[in-house]
């Protein structure tokens, strides 16, 4: 009981002590003070952006860094348990002298399954899928979509020539 006091207390002159402390910061502030757009804090924080010439380049470098990022989110999400670390960024410096993503990667692992061609058909199926799954696939990520359907494909053939062998005269081969 004695603790449960204490706490709510506490609890109370806390409550008390950040309600004073707002009321002094919002008594600080008067209405003449103005918010500021974003356009201008970055001119107040890097005064040598201010030509319309670097603003369009920034708003170009933002764009390329949020699409870049996004298509090798979609590669890591659809990957899943194949995707290897984080994805890896090639950056390029704007003129407010920040970093940009402006390329970027996702390792997978594309390795086949030894011994288990139906694990292998599962993976590389999942695999085509994460390097498809940019609504812009590169084509290097059509590649890597390409060696697993290979990979997936040999796996299927391995899969049928083992059942062939256990079911022997259950697949008839007709060849001239």
């Amino acid at each position: 009981m004695e603790t449960e006091a204490i706490s709510q207390r506490d609890h109370l002159n806390l409550f008390a002590a950040a309600s004073q402390t707002a009321r002094t910061n919002d008594s600080q502030h008067s209405p003449s003070h103005e918010i500021k757009s974003s356009q201008e804090l970055a001119t107040e924080t890097n005064p040598k952006v201010n030509s319309p010439e670097e603003q369009k380049e920034i708003k170009r470098l933002q764009a390329r860094d949020r699409e870049v990022r996004a298509h090798e989110q979609a590669h890591k999400a659809t990957a899943g348990q194949f995707a290897r670390g984080a994805a890896r960024f090639d950056y390029e410096t704007g003129p407010d002298g920040r970093r940009y993503a402006s390329g970027g990667e996702v390792s997978i692992d594309t390795s086949v399954i030894p011994d288990d061609p139906e694990a292998t058909v599962q993976k590389m199926r999942t695999i085509q899928r994460a390097a498809l799954a940019p609504s812009d696939p590169s084509s290097q990520d059509q590649k890597v979509a390409a060696e697993a359907a290979q990979k997936a494909a040999a796996a299927q053939a391995e899969i049928l020539r083992g059942r062939e062998e256990s079911e022997p005269g259950s697949i008839i081969d007709i060849t001239a």
